[in-house]
């Protein structure tokens, strides 16, 4: 399926310009997990978004011990939410976001070229990563399938 076919232009807008999305994976268990990742777009030729393993404090030092990562590995099928919240309930607004998750390493000379990208593309979006080690570290890669949204995504 075409990213033009997937996302709505308005659709598209709204998640490039998402400062956060909350990502959703399924634990042992079967429950959702949440988090709330910071992630960069991809259009073509398919519509993929990469989250980093970054280097904010977390209570495991190796990201493929985090419990997202075990998820994934475990059960790739995953779901992203990227909301706008607003007083005024006339401007609510959400993308939903079905897809397959899986890892990118920095050592797979197969996926350099979408390492490196995503990579100078979340020091673009985020400044703050310009002080993290994110070639040295893997990428989660979400291959998006399906989408659902709702209210107003547009500026209108």
């Amino acid at each position: 399926m075409s990213t033009e076919s997937l996302l709505t232009p308005t659709e598209l807008a709204f998640l490039a310009a998402a400062r956060t999305a909350v990502l959703a994976t399924i634990d042992d268990g079967g429950a959702p997990r949440l988090v709330p990742i910071c992630f960069v777009v991809t259009e073509s030729p398919r519509l993929v978004v990469h989250s980093p393993l970054d280097e904010k404090p977390k209570r495991i030092v190796d990201p493929h011990g985090l419990q997202r990562v075990r998820d994934i590995l475990e059960r790739p099928e995953v779901a992203l939410l990227i909301d706008r919240w607003s007083e005024d309930w006339a401007r609510l607004g959400w993308l939903r976001l079905r897809g397959l998750a899986d890892l990118v390493e920095p050592d797979d000379a197969s996926a350099a070229g979408e390492h490196e990208a995503a990579v100078a593309a979340l020091r673009r979006k985020y400044p703050q990563y310009e002080t993290h080690r994110l070639e040295e570290r893997p990428l989660i890669r979400i291959v998006i399938e399906r989408r659902r949204s709702w209210g107003i995504l547009g500026e209108g």
